[in-house]
């Protein structure tokens, strides 16, 4: 019975202890992380916005699973389970064996500490210098399955009607069936042709349509019971004929009050790049041949596509920088000193080069998921940095020098670092195995940024803390008096 009670004793002592010294450093954690993932909201496209919701949303739903019902978990299996204290026996060696590959790799990083942030700061400049050029992938049929039967039909389909791409000419005036108006429709549409012989496949437009529909009445000879109520074929009007054609046919090149009309231009399939090219160039030819106070404005599918794949893979280090500034902002108001608050994201920010680097060795091209990783990388390994930052602190405010404290943090945190790694690792090895390739390509980026992360966290961050812990001690201690 004694033993019973010494047992629960020392479980409610270790949860007491587990919630005053750990629970505001993860809280720590979870909102730089947070902020981390709040720049994804700035991003344009409605998905990435959620993406970021989601992920920010998951962290706070982890945190209080892990106060309120972990943390009661583990108290009663150590309160209430003596067997738990045999497991804990049984492990002692293999935790043991590993806590001596920590003090043996900390105590090698406090050595070279100048080398490692030399060579990591100078990798991390060379993969940014590089990552700057690095392409980035934005034909959505690349992402699909490429054995999928969708995607056979589109291939069938465009070997077929010659394009499944399109873009929409919309123009605009008080009145565009007057004769001028119809006659700039007819010749743009010509010129347009000629001008891009090997980009547009076909155009359709009302007087094109409005042509076939007469040279059908010629070839039949329509009588008095036509169907568009014309005896003679010469002398039918165009305005009366666009009258009377079916509404679904109508409303494809024309509004109800006649004040907008549009011109469907199909196209070749091109590469981001080139339609991106060409698009500039069919806007500038159709102002430079606008007629009047015609508005003319280029739209449709394609446009939307362009500017969507855009907008996801450009900004990225607007992101990321933003991601930045606001864990920075939110540490600065919960530490108070500048230092303290930007010591965490310095590791961090060597990651991004790093990343770039990879990217640039095994030729991988960004996709408009794994751009958003910057941010994503962020809050993650901010929060390792922080989780180890703080074990640091403890220490040296516990009256321990500078090295032990950084050989105490490393070994303690350092644990459970590598679990969390290798925990978030394990969860996203499974998007290698998607038929997509968006999702593999993002599951694989996903991994060997973690990797960095707590390669960065291990490595870098004691070795800053070796070169710069002792002046931030002293100026704290300078602040104090």
């Amino acid at each position: 019975m004694d033993r019973l009670t010494k047992t629960r004793s020392q479980a409610k002592k270790s949860l007491k202890i587990t919630i005053q010294k750990m629970a505001p450093a993860v809280l720590t954690a979870l909102i730089a992380t947070t902020l981390g993932f709040i720049a994804l909201y700035t991003s344009p496209v409605p998905m990435i916005q959620d993406f970021g919701k989601m992920l920010s949303l998951g962290m706070i739903i982890s945190f209080i699973v892990g106060v309120f019902i972990l943390i009661p978990l583990l108290y009663i299996r150590d309160g209430f389970f003596r067997e738990s204290e045999v497991k804990i026996e049984q492990k002692s060696i293999s935790i043991s064996t590993f806590d001596r590959f920590l003090n043996w790799w900390t105590n090698k990083v406090m050595m070279f500490r100048w080398v490692i942030l030399i060579v990591a700061i100078g990798l991390a400049a060379l993969g940014i210098v590089l990552d700057l050029e690095a392409p980035a992938e934005t034909d959505v049929e690349t992402f699909m399955p490429q054995e999928s039967e969708a995607l056979a039909d589109i291939n069938y389909v465009r070997e077929v009607l010659g394009s499944t791409s399109q873009v929409s000419l919309i123009y605009e005036g008080e009145d565009i069936l007057s004769d001028s108006t119809l006659t700039w429709v007819e010749r743009i549409s010509e010129d347009i042709v000629a001008e891009f012989p090997n980009e547009v496949v076909k155009i359709q437009s009302l007087p094109e349509l409005l042509d076939t529909i007469e040279q059908e009445q010629r070839s039949l000879e329509i009588s008095s019971n036509s169907t568009y109520g014309f005896e003679d074929s010469a002398t039918v009007n165009k305005v009366d004929l666009i009258e009377l054609l079916p509404e679904d046919q109508r409303n494809r090149f024309i509004n109800t009050t006649n004040t907008k009309g549009v011109i469907h231009i199909n196209i070749e399939k091109m590469s981001t790049e080139e339609l991106e090219s060409f698009v500039e160039e069919l806007k500038s030819f159709i102002e430079g041949n606008r007629i009047g106070s015609l508005e003319t404005t280029l739209t449709g599918q394609s446009i939307l596509d362009l500017e969507m794949v855009t907008a996801l893979t450009t900004g990225r280090y607007q992101m990321t920088l933003l991601g930045m500034a606001l864990v920075f902002l939110g540490l600065l108001a919960i530490y108070r000193r500048p230092e303290k608050a930007i010591i965490p994201l310095l590791p961090i920010l060597l990651i991004v080069g790093w990343s770039g680097l990879v990217v640039y060795g095994l030729g991988i091209e960004y996709t408009p998921l794994t751009a958003t990783l910057g941010a994503l990388i962020i809050g993650i390994g901010t929060e390792f940095t922080i989780l180890l930052m703080e074990r640091y602190y403890e220490e040296r405010q516990a009256g321990a020098s500078n090295r032990t404290a950084i050989l105490i943090a490393n070994q303690k945190i350092g644990k459970a670092i590598f679990a969390s790694a290798l925990t978030t690792i394990g969860g996203f090895s499974a998007l290698l195995f998607s038929d997509f390739a968006i999702l593999s390509d993002f599951g694989m980026m996903t991994l060997i940024n973690i990797g960095l992360a707590l390669i960065s966290t291990i490595l870098v961050l004691p070795a800053l803390l070796m070169i710069v812990g002792p002046w931030i001690y002293r100026e704290k201690l300078r602040q104090s008096i």
